[in-house]
């Protein structure tokens, strides 16, 4: 132990991922390839649906936040780990640990609502496809975005001002990134109410939009069972299939994590389960819009098109 308590902690140690010393080069080129790939991809994204005025719709204005909230998600978590695994340099300060975990929340938490308002506008483009328009307004989407913004500021800032109060009688974090239980961990204070908040707090914030989402896609089912036309539902369906792939792949991940138990022994399953959440599920988001969206592949072939004749 390096200090006694908050007042004089000045750093935390990051123990990273259970690799051997002999595999840091392979993993560093790997996670360094998948980061690169997160934030050219999303950014991608975000420049087909800024030049492309066919995808200027609701939906793809909340696919683009959604996109840079996985760029900034990934940069939270991931250049430290690369920076600890070829430096050897484990140690993270007091500020930065702090500010990690507030970044970590805020934008899992973001995610989290701007899936469930993209189900939202799923719902009222399938189910009430007269009143689209009229209903998904520019003020309604930008009101929807901006909730989503406050609201995950709010909830991380809560977690992270209860943190500082504590008293902290070890350094050393079991993980790649400061997690805010690895953390609580730590703490020789008493960490009750902040566990409370962080049950009822982080329950709500997940079932709460899973909720909604779930009731969005089932009435969506019941609306796509009456269609009498299988060309109208294979056309209803290819309008929410990239969503409801992103939503299984982040629930799946975060249930995974954060939700099913785990003894105390499995805390390198932990680790594993925090890269599929923190690595892979943004990685992937980008090739499910790109390769199963008409629209997203269209203005991705236009640009390609565009930039094949301007280099001529």
């Amino acid at each position: 132990m390096r200090r006694e308590n908050q007042s004089s902690m000045s750093e935390f140690l990051l123990l990273g991922l259970p690799i051997q010393t002999e595999q840091q080069g392979i993993f560093f080129a790997l996670f360094l390839g998948m980061y690169l790939t997160t934030v050219l991809g999303n950014l991608l994204i975000i420049l087909l649906i800024r030049l492309d005025p066919r995808l200027h719709t609701p939906m793809y204005f909340f696919l683009s936040h959604l996109a840079f909230s996985d760029v900034c998600f990934s940069s939270v978590t991931v250049p430290k780990m690369l920076t600890n695994m070829q430096t050897q340099d484990q140690s993270i300060s007091y500020a930065g640990c702090i500010a990690q975990m507030y970044f970590f929340i805020f934008f899992t938490v973001l995610d989290d609502f701007l899936l469930t308002s993209m189900a939202y506008d799923r719902y009222v483009a399938i189910c009430h496809p007269l009143h689209y328009t009229t209903i998904m307004r520019e003020g309604l989407c930008t009101l929807l975005v901006t909730v989503s913004w406050i609201l995950s500021s709010a909830n991380a800032l809560c977690h992270t001002l209860l943190l500082t109060q504590l008293s902290f009688c070890a350094d050393t974090i079991p993980h790649f990134f400061c997690d805010f239980g690895a953390l609580l961990s730590l703490s020789c204070s008493d960490t009750s109410f902040n566990e409370l908040l962080l049950f009822t707090v982080g329950l709500a914030v997940i079932t709460l939009p899973l909720t909604s989402i779930l009731v969005s896609y089932g009435h969506i089912g019941a609306t796509i069972l009456k269609i009498p036309s299988t060309k109208g539902i294979c056309k209803a369906l290819s309008t929410c299939g990239s969503h409801l792939s992103v939503v299984s792949l982040y629930y799946g991940t975060i249930i995974g994590l954060y939700f099913v138990p785990s003894s105390s022994t499995s805390s390198s399953k932990d680790i594993i389960s925090s890269v599929m959440y923190t690595v892979v599920t943004p990685l992937l988001n980008p090739f499910i819009y790109s390769l199963r969206n008409r629209d997203m592949k269209g203005a991705l072939e236009k640009l390609f098109h565009k930039a094949a004749v301007l280099s001529q």
